[in-house]
């Protein structure tokens, strides 16, 4: 949220000024409970956290309640199901987002597995959209969620689709960076020789750096319009059923439905 500009009478002093506090610190709840794990936050927690009174906090949490934007617990609070709304109504305001589900759906290779689609959202990938499948197991990373860029399946194929200038920034802004999962530690060198390799055989694959005992694979998919951002179509399968003949067929699906749901406007312009 922009900050308005006001000059201190007197001193010339020009300072900044919220021009909605109220809904900038509505938004701070929001994003404390978002980043809780699930955990409920007290109305203590809260204020405290973000430097209010108890009494102004509890009119932002019942506002926020009133709303369905956050739910009220035996703990504290929690986030309400109009997020899970909202970020539905989000994610379908891209065209490729609405096709996903029918060509997942009719895809031999791919309608029993776990497939997502992600966006690039600073150092991470944002998980947006999610076909569950048929298969026994349910994991994969929940709506809403993020894991590491350099790490995940899905947002090394989001980096593929980066030029050389984003790439060396994002580079720069966040590595090396050591996994939480199993202590790898990407390097530049590293993860461009990873993009390579991607690149060479037409999809990503994390052998289980971003999730424990989760083999990912995953393509790039251009944006479908100038405004939109590039996506990434990703799956996760066991590790124990992850062999070579299986990573290869599925990353061979997710690039035939990665083609289907490319703008064929934009790939004749980018042709010619």
């Amino acid at each position: 949220m922009t900050s308005e500009i006001e000059v201190t009478e007197g001193t010339g002093e020009r300072v900044n000024r919220d021009p909605a506090p109220a809904v900038t610190r509505a938004l701070g709840i929001l994003g404390l409970l978002a980043e809780a794990d699930g955990r409920a936050l007290s109305l203590s927690e809260l204020a405290r956290t973000l430097g209010i009174a108890k009494s102004s906090c509890a009119n932002l949490c019942q506002a926020l309640e009133d709303g369905e934007m956050i739910r009220r617990t035996s703990d504290g609070f929690g986030l309400g199901r109009r997020n899970a709304e909202l970020g539905g109504a989000y994610s379908l305001q891209f065209n490729q987002v609405r096709e996903f589900f029918g060509l997942i759906s009719s895809s031999p290779t791919l309608r029993g597995e776990l497939v997502q689609i992600a966006m690039l959202d600073g150092a991470d990938a944002l998980y947006l959209a999610r076909h569950e499948g048929r298969m026994p197991y349910r994991f994969g990373a929940p709506l809403g969620s993020r894991l590491p860029a350099v790490f995940s399946a899905a947002g090394n194929a989001l980096l593929m689709s980066l030029t050389e200038d984003q790439l060396t920034e994002h580079i720069d802004q966040n590595l090396p960076l050591r996994s939480g999962i199993d202590g790898l530690e990407v390097t530049p060198k590293e993860l461009r020789q990873r993009l390579t390799l991607a690149r060479e055989r037409g999809f990503a694959v994390d052998e289980g750096h971003s999730t424990s005992g989760v083999t990912g694979v995953a393509v790039p998919l251009a944006a479908w319009s100038p405004g939109d951002p590039p996506l990434a179509l990703g799956t996760a399968i066991p590790m124990d059923q992850a062999d070579p003949l299986r990573v290869a067929a599925v990353g061979t699906a997710l690039r035939e439905v990665a083609a289907r749901l490319e703008n064929p406007w934009r790939a004749r312009a980018a042709r010619d």
